[in-house]
């Protein structure tokens, strides 16, 4: 599969999520085996390109072999000058957002609320294309609500503005991430476009990303929410599409030591202040795939020092390897 000139080396990739898919998860991901990462959504505002929180989401590493930036925003000169701002720094792929629900991105008129306005979605994506040499990708919903779908005319005007792929999550803005995902709006975009489609939305398994493929045609899946906690789900994904097998699950050393790992660069990244408090949602989520971790979660989220939270994680994994050998024996 490629995007413009860029080939890639699977079909699982990372959804941008913005407060979540910064440089130490990407780096995990990645490493994980997904074959495509993005920074987390930029706001088109040059006003905030000095902030930290900005300068955060725009930081790379040398891991980092295509580097996708995603931008936002609903005016489409200040669209385009983000797209040739952030080509200036390196970005290999610009990826527009049309598909973020929140409120806040919303009432801006961005995001996922540009789909009431196809003229305006179009003069968007013909300024961003126009501005930079880099390819362009599209990510959007299937329609402003679900008497509104509107997901196949979208993908037809991305195709013509000469956007090079789509990524389209099988929900409506007005249904934000509730209610169950709906894939035929993207089987339709996929059969009315020539571009590669990656299908998005509640994809938790390497037999439903399967079925998913299966049943839209999509070119690959972009995996979200479902990668929180549990980054080695591209590495089952890519096992499972290759072989039709099924390869195992990571062993609880590996699942604790990439928690470790994971929190330890959140602290680094950040800050000692800002990294801990980032840690402690990152780890509910690996914590959300053990059984019964209510309480474990809520002590972790109490600690206020990052050595500490280091600390609990070794405790925690020295005591999960003496129940589950504890397990074995008996």
């Amino acid at each position: 599969m490629r995007i413009g000139r860029f080939s890639l080396a699977g079909r699982a990739v990372l959804a941008p999520m913005a407060g979540v898919t910064d440089m130490p998860f990407r780096r995990l991901c990645r490493e994980f085996g997904a074959s495509l990462t993005a920074s987390e959504m930029v706001i088109s505002n040059s006003e905030l390109r000095d902030s930290r929180k900005t300068q955060l989401r725009l930081a790379q590493d040398e891991s980092e072999q295509i580097r996708v930036v995603q931008i936002a925003g609903s005016i489409p000169e200040a669209m385009a000058e983000a797209a040739r701002y952030n080509d200036t720094l390196g970005a290999d792929i610009i990826d527009i957002n049309m598909g973020c629900p929140a409120k806040k991105v919303c009432k801006r008129d961005a995001g996922s609320a540009l789909l009431r306005d196809p003229q305006l979605v179009k003069e968007i994506l013909q300024a961003v294309v126009a501005a930079v040499e880099v390819p362009v990708t599209l990510k959007f919903r299937t329609g402003w609500s679900p008497e509104h779908r509107n997901g196949v005319e979208i993908a037809r005007i991305a195709e013509d503005s000469g956007i090079q792929s789509l990524a389209v999550h099988g929900r409506t803005r007005a249904c934000r991430y509730h209610g169950t995902v709906e894939y035929d709006t993207i089987a339709a975009i996929k059969q009315n476009v020539s571009l590669p489609v990656f299908a998005n939305g509640d994809i938790t398994s390497p037999t439903q990303a399967k079925a998913v493929l299966d049943y839209t045609g999509a070119d690959g899946v972009m995996i979200g929410r479902g990668a929180q906690g549990q980054p080695w789900l591209f590495r089952e994904i890519n096992h499972y599409l290759a072989t039709g097998t099924l390869r195992e699950g990571p062993t609880e050393a590996e699942r604790f030591d990439t928690m470790l790992r994971h929190v330890k660069a959140l602290h680094d990244f950040y800050g000692e202040r800002q990294g801990l408090k980032i840690a402690r949602k990152h780890v509910s989520w690996y914590l959300q795939h053990i059984a019964d971790s209510d309480d474990t979660r809520r002590q972790f989220n109490s600690l206020t020092d990052a050595s500490a939270q280091i600390d609990a994680i070794h405790r925690l994994a020295a005591e999960w390897s003496a129940y589950t050998t504890g397990e074995q024996a008996a």
